[in-house]
């Protein structure tokens, strides 16, 4: 089977996304085959979907309940020696139509799928009848039942459109087996047949809108769509035309909600209801069938290029889901347990998949299809907080767009859904103010506002002029206020007058921008809440005031006590006094005339307080001079990020304050600093690993290459990767001893810049600097070598040099290098070909020689071996033939004493009771000390592995040779 997404022909109207996934369906037991049940796919006649499970019908008359994984829970043959030609379930009650081997004619028969025969296991046979209104048989085309089971209208090949009615009855009643209502003929058509018939449902009980209590049939013809009226007022008569064009057999369908029916045509895709056809679809092409499957139509086209397509989309909201062709042909299309089943006609079964609704939405949101996404939802029954959702995207795609008022419109929807702070934080812009009123008023209105909501509303309110009355407010609201209202003034007096410091700090700088006074107020406010203000402005008042606030971290940071006002400042103490308008300002906040909460530092005396209405001159009071702990220097290093220069000039007046030590000569200086308490110092000489201008980095080098200055490496080397001084990053490496990292990160650079050769370049000059102390450096490199052709090609001579080097020290095994060069198919044979030819060499020689030494070791064994034999055998005679005494060399004359190594000896040259050969006895003595010696080391086994573990080969092979490994006790050798 083929399956894959194709473009829709000509369906211009019609967006198409891929709601559905395609998998195959596998038989439970068979994992590599398709169900067995749809094995002789061509046996089948119809498929069904009941509340029992899939009902498959076959041309011999039986059918199948299946379950979910399409195994048979219950057959039984339904229509003996014929086949099932229709059928379909509600409500548990099933109604085939078939033909059968003895019955001329199609027999209708009605089935309780609830209730089993005990004689044949087989649901229970409710009626059966023939289906002939004539004498002569015709056969049936299509047939409709209502939901209810009150109506059956049967389509029949003579053009005629039978109605059985209240069929519901039947099969409860006590008549015979065959005995059903009596037919009518409700239409009959000339020339055209039955292609199409189907029930408009009555609207449920619970829809109080519902107009239209009657029941419609819908009659499709070749040509034509008519509408019988089944019940109700006016019920009865002929049948009304609707439209002059009409469909093919199994190209029309009921709707999912049994509302309307759906045609399918050649130019288009359309639908009637009560009151003729709708807007159509413009879907071309040929139709071989159309379904339906909860909101979605199926339309199968026929094959044009020996190829079925399978189209599925949804009318109402104009989109396809899934499109997709297949080769085989498609058998049926089965809509069950809420997905969409193909069945093919070599027995493959497709399952289609619908995708989740939040990826459906991502898909339209990518695409900025709200509009669709909330028809999509609507269409679907979801509930609201899908719909919210929607509302927020489209709220926010319109806000980038700048569309504040339908952003808004769209956004009061998602009100208790959607967090009221992730919108107000949209609308705080002036020019947006008119719609942050709109949404906290709504707010409100339905009741979900809170205090702060209610603050920002009465901040809006102030800010359009549009206050109603006197509102009380306790001081931080009434500070709040002013300062969204834009009265600075107001609000830093509030602010000094009760001493809330942080306060009037933040009106000065944030708002109002008075950083001098800021400062001034800062210095008469002491080191300990000084400091405090200073961790969130400090930076702040930098950027403004660089000079002046250096300064008063200088003072901050020396001086205990009162902090010294530079003659450059005005020491005059600020004086804020209300402005003109601020009593009447003030009045409408409705201020309480009780004292503010308490300061920390300060506290208030309510006895001294002077009326808020009267003009004041005000300053903060002085602390007393007391011996306060000053503050690190390190608390304010972060704000003097932007600022290296005064930072280089705070650091400068800290050494020459504290220490009396002038850093102004830098790096001579610092070299002879003494480094008993500079821990502010390190951070002084790290301010120049930034890669600055040259003479920074000049000093940064010097700084770095210092062996006295106190520096942490391993900040330095954060600092130096942060700026990408890579100067300073080598120079750290190489006193951290860190040379493979110096390696990886010229290779780093180099994979970065393939195309450039500097890096690799700088790679072999850190190799010739470091590779003869380090050799392991040398595999490092000649793997980063020929990783690439480009790197092949730059460092062709430098590779053979590594190569010589290696073989000359050893480095590598010839193996392992053959390894390294042909894991990737880099390297060819011919750049190697000279080494490997002189390794092989080299080889050769070596296996000759050890093959020499392995002969002549094995000639002297069998020699001693010999020996050996012939001392042993008694009948083998010793002939002695040398005549000198091997102890002083004279002529050997009697008496005389023979040694079986054949040595001969006088009686004179010897000891008293000496048994052993005086020269021999040396050697076999040098022998036994080293098997003896072999013998003890075979006990220590801590030591040999732990040669071992510096070469296990070699030190195994070692002990299998000196017999450590299997050590005799000297005992039992005979010597």
């Amino acid at each position: 089977m083929v399956n894959m997404t194709v473009q829709v022909v000509a369906a211009t109207a019609l967006r198409q996304f891929a709601f559905f996934n395609a998998h195959p369906v596998k038989d439970i037991h068979d994992l590599a085959n398709p169900p067995e049940i749809f094995k002789i796919t061509l046996e089948i006649s119809t498929v069904a979907s009941s509340g029992a499970g899939l009902l498959v019908a076959d041309i011999h008359g039986s059918i199948h309940t299946l379950n979910k994984e399409f195994v048979s829970t219950m057959s039984w043959v339904a229509h003996v020696g014929g086949q099932v030609m229709h059928m379909t379930e509600r409500n548990g009650v099933l109604v085939t139509i078939g033909e059968e081997s003895a019955v001329q004619g199609s027999l209708l028969k009605i089935w309780d799928l609830g209730k089993t025969d005990k004689r044949n296991q087989a649901p229970v046979l409710l009626k059966s009848a023939k289906v002939q209104p004539s004498n002569k048989p015709h056969p049936v085309s299509c047939f409709a039942l209502s939901s209810v089971l009150s109506f059956l209208a049967i389509g029949l090949a003579d053009r005629t459109v039978l109605l059985y009615r209240h069929l519901d009855q039947s099969p409860s009643s006590t008549m015979s087996l065959t005995a059903l209502p009596k037919t009518c003929i409700i239409h009959e058509s000339s020339p055209e047949p039955i292609t199409g018939l189907g029930f408009r449902e009555l609207p449920s009980l619970t829809n109080a809108d519902a107009k239209d209590n009657n029941l419609h049939l819908f009659i499709v013809t070749t040509n034509t769509v008519h509408l019988y009226h089944v019940s109700g007022k006016g019920s009865g008569g002929s049948s009304v035309l609707l439209d002059d064009i009409g469909c093919g057999l199994g190209c029309a369908v009921m709707d999912w909600c049994a509302k309307k029916i759906v045609l399918a045509r050649d130019e288009a895709v359309y639908a009637y209801g009560l009151h003729g056809r709708e807007l159509p679809n413009a879907y071309e092409g040929y139709k071989l069938s159309i379904h339906t499957h909860l909101n979605y139509v199926i339309v199968i086209s026929p094959p044009t290029t020996a190829a079925t397509m399978v189209t599925v989309f949804d009318m109402e909201n104009k989109v396809v889901g899934y499109t997709g062709v297949f080769a085989e042909g498609i058998r049926e299309v089965i809509s069950e347990w809420g997905s969409i089943y193909i069945l093919t006609n070599n027995g493959q079964l497709t399952h289609l998949a619908k995708k989740s609704t939040s990826a459906k939405l991502s898909m339209l949101y990518a695409k900025v299809f709200y509009p669709l996404a909330l028809s999509l939802v609507q269409t679907q029954h979801l509930n609201e907080s899908y719909m919210a959702d929607i509302y927020c995207q489209h709220s926010d795609h319109l806000y980038t767009k700048r569309d504040w008022d339908g952003a808004m419109t769209c956004y009061l929807k998602t009100i208790g859904w959607v967090k009221p702070s992730y919108i107000i934080r949209k609308f705080l812009d002036a020019q947006c103010i008119h719609n942050l009123v709109t949404y906290l008023q709504e707010l409100h209105a339905l009741g979900l506002a809170n205090t702060d909501h209610t603050t920002l509303l009465l901040n809006t309110y102030t800010k359009l002029k549009d206050s109603n009355g006197d509102l009380p407010f306790d001081l931080d609201t009434a500070i709040w206020v002013c300062r969204q209202a834009g009265y600075f003034d107001h609000a830093s007096y509030l602010a000094k007058h009760y001493k809330r410091h942080e306060e009037y700090l933040r009106v000065m700088i944030e708002d109002a921008g008075k950083y001098g006074e800021a400062l001034t107020y800062l210095r008469h406010l002491g080191a300990v809440v000084a400091e405090s203000n200073l961790a969130r402005y400090g930076h702040a008042m930098l950027d403004n005031l660089p000079e002046e606030m250096t300064q008063l971290l200088i003072d901050l940071c020396t001086i205990s006590g009162p902090l010294i006002i530079p003659e450059a400042e005005d020491t005059t103490p600020q004086q804020s006094s209300a402005p003109a308008n601020a009593p009447s300002y003030l009045s409408y906040l409705a201020l309480l005339r009780a004292p503010a909460p308490e300061d920390k530092v300060e506290e208030s005396n309510p006895d001294k307080e002077e009326d808020l209405m009267e003009p004041q001159t005000m300053q903060p009071s002085t602390p007393t001079p007391s011996k306060e702990k000053q503050p690190s220097p390190t608390l304010y290093f972060v704000h003097f990020v932007d600022h290296p220069s005064y930072f280089v000039h705070f650091l400068e007046s800290i050494a020459a304050r504290q220490w009396g030590q002038s850093l102004s000569s830098l790096p001579s200086s610092l070299l002879d600093t003494s480094l008993d308490k500079d821990e502010d110092l390190e951070k002084y000489n790290q301010l120049y690993l930034d890669g600055g201008s040259p003479e920074q980095q000049e000093k940064a080098l010097k700084v770095l290459m210092s062996d006295t200055l106190p520096c942490d490496k391993t900040h330095a080397l954060i600092i130096c990767s942060s700026y990408s001084y890579t100067q300073g990053l080598v120079v750290l490496w190489e006193k951290l001893g860190m040379y493979k990292d110096i390696l990886w990160f010229w290779m780093d650079k180099h994979n970065a810049s393939p195309s450039k050769s500097s890096a690799s370049t700088q790679v072999m000059q850190a190799l010739v600097q470091y590779g003869p102390s380090h050799p392991h450096l040398y595999e490092l490199v000649l793997h980063f070598l020929t990783s690439t052709p480009e790197l092949l090609t730059w460092h062709q001579a430098d590779i053979e040099k590594i190569l010589e080097h290696i073989e000359k020290e050893q480095i590598i095994p010839p193996l392992g290098v053959v390894q390294i060069l042909s894991r990737n198919g880099v390297v060819n044979v011919g750049l190697v070909k000279d080494w490997l030819m002189g390794r092989i060499k080299e080889e050769r020689e070596e296996v000759q020689t050890d093959q020499q030494l392995i002969n002549s070791y094995q000639l002297e064994t069998n020699a001693k071996l010999k020996k050996v034999a012939e001392l042993e055998d008694p009948m083998h005679a010793k002939v002695f033939s040398v005549t000198c005494c091997s102890q002083c060399s004279g002529q050997l004359n009697l008496p005389s004493v023979h040694f079986m190594c054949n040595h001969l000896y006088h009686q004179r040259c010897l000891l008293d009771h000496e048994t052993e050969c005086p020269l021999c006895i040396c050697q076999h003595g040098i022998i036994q000390e080293i098997r003896r010696n072999n013998e003890r080391m075979a006990d220590q086994h801590e030591l040999f592995l732990a040669d071992v573990q510096d070469n296990g080969f070699k030190v195994v092979a070692g002990g299998f040779g000196k017999g450590v490994l299997n050590m005799t006790q000297l005992d039992d050798v005979a010597v």
